[in-house]
């Protein structure tokens, strides 16, 4: 494995937390807190190696910086990768174990939900952890994210029309929804009652079924490949990251892409690709920072009407980013990214390190 110094060069801290008894094997990585705690989800995957985890909990942890800082959040960037097959490893003594690492760090780091992980799963690391969020309605948590993470994207994609169409409605549209999990079937329902003509995919045949009872207009293609190669007005990535490559970007005939998948671009450079083709890209940790703004409500006593009203700003920010890239004369990725990094510049210059108050 490289240096973790230069794989994690911009991170504040990196934590290898280890319990053999459960079998936990987790990495912690604090990006920054120059605007608060760091906040993110807790990953539980079994990666091929120890490296591919560090790499991905890196990334992962970096983008959620940038999430909160340009969703307006007094909040840092944080993520979490447990190693492992959740069906077989997960357990409540692993978690427990887990819990007491996150306890630890004295809250500059507070966990919730992610890939392999739900709010169930939070109730029993809060048993040793007091910086958790994500957790079950019955304790006072927010439940699913998944709900406001949707409908983010969707005020993304309506400020994407907008300057695209100038027309925030999406009626009359043909919009590609690529995996229809938590989040694109919550973005399915949206676009259904917005009027728009709705093709989907998903490798796993049982979420197909439940979009189709629910919707029985929306068209379903086979593959991937084959919802990117027909004819669409707008491609919603909302599956795993890296949808964007050279060979989708080269045959996509979408005037927008705009989907709740993190780390669409495959590779840097990717988005000056998709600018010269003329695709308007609604940045990933723009338009999906929605969850994120579910969980963070949790911090103040969850109230969902006031988080969706926060979700809500998505559709300014959005445009905001969109306009900034059109004044620079810069594709919405870099956009998005100046200004993340502003606001974490200018108030985490009157912040530093976030340190556990008492």
């Amino acid at each position: 494995m490289s240096d973790v110094f230069d794989l994690g060069s911009e991170h504040e801290q990196v934590v290898f937390a280890n319990d053999p008894a459960t079998g936990l094997r987790a990495i912690i990585a604090i990006h920054s807190t120059a605007l608060g705690p760091a906040l993110g989800g807790t990953r539980f995957h079994p990666y091929a190696s120890t490296a591919d985890a560090v790499r991905d909990v890196l990334n992962l942890s970096r983008g959620m910086s940038y999430k909160a800082a340009l969703a307006g959040l007094d909040l840092g960037g944080g993520k979490a990768v447990i190693i492992g097959d959740p069906a077989s490893l997960k357990s409540e003594p692993l978690l427990r174990a887990y819990g007491r690492h996150v306890q630890s760090l004295g809250g500059r780091y507070y966990t919730a939900c992610d890939v392999g992980t739900f709010s169930a799963d939070m109730d029993d690391i809060a048993r040793e952890c007091s910086f958790v969020t994500g957790r079950t309605v019955a304790h006072g948590g927010a439940g699913d994210s998944s709900v406001l993470t949707a409908y983010g994207v969707f005020q993304g994609m309506r400020a994407a029309a907008s300057v695209a169409w100038g027309s925030t409605s999406l009626e009359g549209r043909t919009v590609g929804v690529a995996g229809v999990g938590k989040v694109g079937a919550h973005l399915v329902r949206h676009l259904v009652a917005d009027g728009a003509s709705v093709v989907v995919t998903d490798v796993y045949e049982p979420a197909v079924a439940r979009v189709l009872d629910a919707h029985p207009g929306v068209r379903v293609v086979a593959s991937e490949a084959e919802l990117v190669a027909s004819p669409l007005d707008v491609y919603a990535p909302c599956a795993l990251g890296g949808a964007l490559t050279d060979e989708v970007v080269e045959v996509l005939s979408a005037r927008i892409v705009c989907g709740a998948a993190n780390n669409q671009l495959a590779h840097p450079g990717i988005e000056k690709v998709l600018e010269e083709r003329g695709i308007l890209y609604a940045p990933d940790y723009c338009v999906n920072a929605g969850g994120l703004i579910q969980v963070a409500d949790e911090l103040e006593g969850f109230s969902f009407e006031r988080a969706q009203q926060r979700a809500s700003g998505i559709f300014d920010t959005t445009l905001r980013v969109l306009e900034l890239a059109a004044s620079d004369g810069v594709p919405p990725a870099i956009a998005a990214d100046r200004l993340a990094e502003r606001r974490m510049r200018e108030v985490g210059r009157l912040r530093g390190v976030w340190l556990p108050q008492g």
